[in-house]
């Protein structure tokens, strides 16, 4: 069964409905299921937790109108993957190249925490992303979230593949999985990531996996 994205999706009630409530208190936000980011069969997927109050959800993009993607598009930008350092809007110019970003969950979660159930119900269409990468494609998960949604879309188990910033996982078809702490506003303002920290990342998943143009 395949799991296509689906901006009209109403799976999880209880996001359905904080959606409905956020969408009647801003009613210029997108308040739907953002889709995913960037080219369809890149050699690079990111996944990230889900989308922000005032960011994807207010914008439509993954990443875009908030603190959180700040340090993730300057960063793709550095190392080849984007056009432009910066994302402030779904129509302001911005490529990605042989990349793509996505959420563990489409939708914006009540204080920015999926329910475990939410997790699950919303993985076939991370599965289905996953899917269609070409063997040997690098996948980074953002936080342990999305590394559980990434074992989960692939049927791994969790306690053999742990979650460690850096970190770097050997999967099936030749997928390597890359771990770093989400690029949040708590976590790049309390230090727990660093550009820096960022940015070695990167030259892992650099060194292997090169943009195609």
């Amino acid at each position: 069964m395949t799991a296509t994205f689906r901006s009209d999706c109403v799976l999880c009630p209880r996001l359905a409905r904080f959606l409905s409530v956020v969408a009647h208190e801003n009613p210029d936000y997108h308040c739907k299921p953002v889709a995913p980011f960037g080219e369809a069969e890149p050699s690079l997927l990111i996944v990230g937790l889900a989308p922000g109050m005032h960011g994807a959800n207010r914008t439509g993009r993954p990443f875009t109108g908030d603190h959180a993607g700040i340090l993730l598009y300057e960063t793709l930008h550095r190392f080849g993957f984007a056009n432009r350092a910066v994302s402030s809007s779904a129509g302001d110019g911005l490529e990605l190249r042989d990349c793509r970003i996505t959420n563990a969950v489409k939708c914006l979660p009540p204080g920015n925490k999926p329910a475990p159930a939410e997790i699950r119900r919303c993985n076939p269409y991370l599965r289905d992303e996953i899917g269609a990468l070409a063997d040997g494609a690098a996948i980074l998960a953002l936080g342990v979230v999305a590394h559980g949604a990434v074992l989960m879309a692939l049927g791994i188990k969790r306690s053999s593949c742990l979650f460690r910033h850096g970190a770097r996982h050997e999967l099936l078809r030749g997928f390597a999985l890359y771990d770093s702490y989400h690029c949040s506003r708590y976590n790049t303002q309390t230090r727990r990531l660093t550009p820096v920290m960022f940015r070695r990342v990167f030259e892992s998943i650099r060194a292997t996996h090169r943009p195609s143009r």
